[in-house]
């Protein structure tokens, strides 16, 4: 028999799921957060110190009304947690003129009215020494854009959780879920049942264990991030190194500014397009990683291609339009479940969070979901 009852259970306490319990509880609701590894574990998608956000969305302009909303809660959490973790760096999305993530950006601040500077790749170049795009490259400059101390952002969220009343579990993997007679839900865990009014499933790259539909739909990825001891550290500053996504010949790169780690951090999306279950990711970075980590320096960053401070393994769930899934089981409207990543996903977790805590709560949100039905997936 259950031991108590909730009004609403949520599984995977990462960047989403931290995100929501903050919400409901501070609403007042039951809430019980639990998840499989410890709080501020290495195993997902969310460690690594920061996390990339921006408001010139080229993945699409129904982003940018989120991403708004995402800045407030950000800001909002901020005042509550008593700690900064929105840092406004200003942001650059760069490649080939005409390229998807040029064109795209631009049309999401042209739609949307955000403030910003179309640069030629010599203007970038000499505008942010770090930088080395090469002719025929441009870039969209975006004064807003920043980064989350995504570890930190986990902390406060679930520090809040509880301070408000949330029953927070971590070592605590869930087994399955089915429907309680009275309509709720009813959920076994390794350590226990519980029972609640709702489910909220953000259990990020093994979220196709829990929800069967996204089996082939929402695949793990394996990424490195990689940390590298700058030649010339004043270039790489925070108020001298906008955050950056570059696509280039050499793949699509992602960059931050020094800060809560030794080092220049990079990223590469889609790394070396390994894939698998998400308990099967090699999680011990490689030569091969750090080589793919340093072309990007090499060609684009050179200033920053010095000795290796640290690597570390993450995942993407990926899915194939690269866009969120946020929906609710065909058979069970009582479980909501939320598969945000693919890549670019951390930045709106505060907003998510906001999203799901409406969902399990009145079954509605005034948020915009049309790209994120499960429908599309077929």
């Amino acid at each position: 028999m259950p031991s108590t009852l909730y009004d609403t259970i949520v599984c995977g306490l990462g960047g989403m799921g931290s995100a929501t319990c903050h919400h409901l509880s501070k609403r007042g609701q039951r809430v019980l957060g639990i998840e499989k590894f410890d709080i501020g574990h290495s195993m997902g998608s969310s460690h690594g110190v920061n996390r990339i956000i921006r408001l010139a969305y080229f993945e699409h302009p129904k982003y940018v009304p989120l991403l708004r909303r995402a800045y407030e809660l950000w800001r909002e959490t901020e005042q509550s947690f008593g700690e900064q973790l929105l840092f406004i760096t200003g942001s650059i999305d760069a490649g080939p003129e005409g390229s998807r993530i040029v064109d795209g950006s631009i049309a999401s601040c042209e739609e949307h009215g955000l403030d910003h500077e179309v640069l030629s790749a010599a203007e970038i170049n000499a505008r942010f020494p770090g930088y080395n795009l090469p002719p025929g490259h441009a870039g969209i400059l975006q004064p807003e854009g920043g980064f989350v101390a995504s570890e930190r952002a986990i902390a406060a969220h679930l520090s809040l959780a509880i301070a408000a009343g949330a029953d927070i579990r971590a070592r605590e993997a869930l087994i399955d879920a089915e429907p309680t007679a009275e309509g709720g839900v009813r959920v076994r865990t390794e350590h226990g049942v519980y029972e609640a009014a709702r489910l909220v499933i953000t259990t990020g790259s093994w979220i196709e264990d829990h929800v069967p539909l996204l089996k082939g739909k929402a695949v793990p990825e394996r990424q490195v991030l990689g940390w590298f001891a700058p030649k010339k550290p004043e270039l790489f500053r925070l108020d001298r190194f906008p955050v950056s996504n570059a696509l280039t010949e050499h793949g699509h790169f992602y960059q931050f500014p020094q800060w809560g780690a030794p080092g220049f951090k990079i990223g590469l999306y889609h790394h070396l397009n390994e894939t698998g279950h998400a308990d099967a990711l090699d999680r011990t970075p490689n030569a091969r990683d750090e080589a793919a980590l340093r072309a990007g320096l090499e060609h684009y960053f050179p200033e920053a291609n010095g000795a290796t401070l640290r690597l570390a393994a993450c995942s993407f769930t990926n899915t194939p339009d690269e866009h969120f899934v946020i929906d609710t089981l065909p058979a069970m409207p009582q479980v909501i479940y939320a598969s945000p990543c693919s890549g670019h996903g951390f930045k709106f977790s505060s907003v998510i969070g906001e999203i799901l805590a409406d969902l399990a709560e009145r079954g509605e949100t005034r948020h915009d979901l049309s790209l994120f039905g499960a429908e599309r997936l077929g």
